[in-house]
């Protein structure tokens, strides 16, 4: 997901919603409404109370009736249903399908299992972050991904590129768009048991990261059991004619427990847990290793490269990175993205990407960049914002522990 300080910009908005029309708003803070790609829930937002703002090109509800701050915590409580279908899905097909896409991203493609996913980076020749995505191997001549809303025309045409190169040298890989379907996020502790209501399948059987084909409220779905708030959950790619359908499907089986939540509550979810967003906290000019993602390059791909800036990422591995992502705790306002972080001296070491209030801490948290050396845990910082500096100190991530559905 993309974008800047969604949860501040809900507030913001929010307290001009109430003081002027909706429209001039709407206009003030990115483009005017004919512009927007609607999702075929688009009205059944509006009717549930949704607050639409433009996001990457598409109207979305960046709250409902709830404060952001009750969404939040509603969400880690009970349950959520986000609308993501601005983000973009797509299949990779042919029996050259994995080691194209080895050549563009960092993960060990041909190592998953069928049915198995990941969190992959799609990396240029520097090294950096085109985009971050989940990536599922269907079977050996099939991959799901999807790739995030603001960063689609550049991803696609990534693609596009390699894959005319590859195929003009006999390559056999193919793709499909898949603009004909909605993607729905079902998130919190009720997301497994409300839509086992929905599904003959056993759901206790998918584990986090798995990928399964199946009939849900009588659509054909892809379900994958992941998420971008570190609750259990499932996002579930659908036949857009039935989207509506499962989204009312969904909120009536959990009997009002799982509500409608938008990208204001999304930002703040992630947030807690440590995940990064697009286009603040990693950018093409960020390494897998400088985002804390190291983790998500293979074995196999660490002694072997293949993918592009294998030699930056890889000599970074061996003599570590210059710059690190960190998590932090702080007083007084939140921090901002690009407030300046100081050391205990006063001399500049990074700059924050992303922060705000925690509904469920209660308290301040950040994530950014500061120099190697000083991102160890406990190293106390201050942070400058608006020409005052307030202490802070770096802390591990996530901030809220994660709950995701693994085998015991």
């Amino acid at each position: 997901m993309r974008g800047a300080g969604l949860w501040q910009l809900g507030q913001s908005i929010t307290r001009r919603l109430a003081q002027s029309d909706k429209k001039t708003v709407a206009r003030r803070y990115f483009a005017s409404e004919a512009e927007l790609k609607k999702t075929v829930l688009h009205d059944f937002h509006v009717a549930h109370g949704g607050k639409m703002v433009p996001f990457a090109g598409w109207s979305m509800p960046i709250q409902y009736k709830d404060s952001i701050m009750d969404s939040t915590l509603n969400c880690r409580q009970n349950g959520s249903l986000f609308d993501v279908s601005h983000m973009c899905g797509l299949s990779l097909k042919g029996k050259d399908c994995v080691p194209f896409l080895e050549k563009l991203v960092i993960a060990d493609v041909a190592g998953l299992a069928p049915g198995a996913g990941t969190l992959t980076v799609f990396t240029n020749e520097k090294g950096g972050a085109i985009d971050d995505s989940v990536i599922t191997k269907v079977k050996d001549d099939h991959i799901y991904l999807v790739v995030n809303a603001g960063c689609r025309d550049k991803d696609l045409a990534h693609i596009e590129e390699h894959m005319k190169a590859f195929k003009a040298k006999g390559g056999d890989v193919s793709w499909h768009i898949h603009d004909e379907r909605s993607l729905l996020a079902l998130q919190g502790p009720l997301a497994a048991p409300t839509l086992q209501h929905l599904t003959k399948q056993d759901l206790s059987k998918i584990y986090f990261g798995e990928f399964h084909i199946l009939d849900i409220n009588g659509a054909h779905c892809f379900l994958t059991r992941t998420g971008y708030t570190g609750e259990d959950g499932f996002e579930i790619s659908v036949p857009s004619e039935n989207a509506v359908d499962l989204a009312k499907a969904i909120l009536e089986k959990s009997e009002g427990k799982v509500r409608l939540t938008g990208l204001g509550a999304r930002d703040s979810l992630r947030l807690e847990a440590g995940l990064c967003l697009y286009g603040n906290d990693m950018e093409q000019h960020v390494t897998p290793v400088e985002a804390g993602l190291t983790w998500a390059i293979g074995k196999r791909r660490r002694a072997e490269g293949g993918f592009l800036g294998a030699e930056v990422i890889l000599k970074q591995l061996e003599s570590g990175p210059p710059v690190r992502r960190v998590g932090f705790f702080s007083s007084g306002p939140p921090p901002r993205s690009h407030s300046e972080i100081q050391d205990d001296k006063g001399k500049s070491i990074g700059e924050v990407t992303s922060g705000g209030f925690s509904p469920c801490l209660k308290k301040n948290i950040a994530m950014g960049y500061v120099k190697s050396g000083s991102h160890k845990a406990g190293t106390k910082v201050k942070f400058v914002i608006r020409g005052k500096a307030y202490d802070g100190v770096v802390t591990k991530m996530p901030f809220v522990p994660t709950k995701y559905y693994k085998p015991a």
